[in-house]
């Protein structure tokens, strides 16, 4: 069965403009949650641009549901998963001058760093995860380093989507595709799980919830975006009616 992670990221970037007390990413999880998330995801940034270690310790402690904590494979990061023990740690490439995570991590070219950090991950019992895109010599450095997720990065699908006029039936939208789901079938035969994410939205989520055995999507901006008009609770009750809509519809 398809799984919803949600991404609260957004609603401590909404707090941290005014550097206050709220909106509390925490009361943001239990809303998310109670509308049917089978997970919440944070990014600890380098930078601190929007969530704090107190969000995270807090969400550790006040969270029903599992945690996802995305994160750079820095000394600090691992120590910092190491000591909350999330139930997964997704390892992504992080740049300062990056509005938003804007390419899949470059597993391939620093096995030796990133196999020492699942390690370590994987020590302290938390499941490991890598942003990747959806290229073959990627998936294969993954399994070589002991991930157990594969999150494809499908910001190139969705760009095309909203390029090509949200036309799903664009050759554009249907090649980026069809590398994901490429690469979702390599992950699956290598042993690891097979996760997506990054701007999927209402609109394009659901040919991505399609495809053959993927686990989890993780999405953030679109339902914080939509939870400013509708609530947090709706906005995830929603996304999560359109995914199982369309994973029920692939299985028949």
């Amino acid at each position: 069965m398809i799984e919803l992670g949600v991404n609260i990221d957004h609603v401590a970037t909404i707090r941290q403009a005014r550097r206050t007390y709220e909106p509390d990413p925490v009361w943001a999880a239990v809303e998310a949650h109670l509308g049917g998330a089978d997970g919440i995801t944070v990014h600890l940034r380098e930078d601190r641009r929007h969530i704090q270690d107190h969000d995270v310790r807090r969400l550790r402690e006040l969270t029903h549901i599992k945690l996802n904590l995305e994160m750079a494979a820095t000394e600090e990061m691992v120590r910092i998963a190491c000591e909350l023990k999330p139930e997964m740690a997704m390892l992504v490439p992080e740049g300062r001058h990056e509005i938003t995570t804007e390419g899949g991590l470059d597993v391939a070219g620093q096995e030796a760093k990133l196999k020492s950090a699942v390690a370590r991950l994987a020590d302290a019992g938390i499941v490991t995860s890598v942003f990747i895109d959806a290229e073959l010599p990627q998936v294969e450095a993954a399994a070589r380093i002991g991930a157990r997720v594969c999150e494809i990065h499908t910001g190139p699908y969705a760009h095309a989507f909203h390029e090509r006029g949200r036309d799903a039936e664009s050759p554009a939208v249907v090649a980026e595709l069809a590398k994901i789901k490429g690469a979702g079938q390599a992950i699956r035969d290598l042993g690891m799980r097979f996760n997506a994410g990054h701007a999927l939205n209402y609109f394009n989520v659901q040919p991505v919830a399609r495809l053959q055995g993927v686990r989890e999507l993780h999405i953030g901006h679109a339902i914080v975006s939509r939870a400013v008009f509708v609530g947090m609770r709706e906005a995830v009750r929603e996304m999560k009616r359109l995914m199982r809509e369309a994973a029920a519809q692939a299985s028949t």
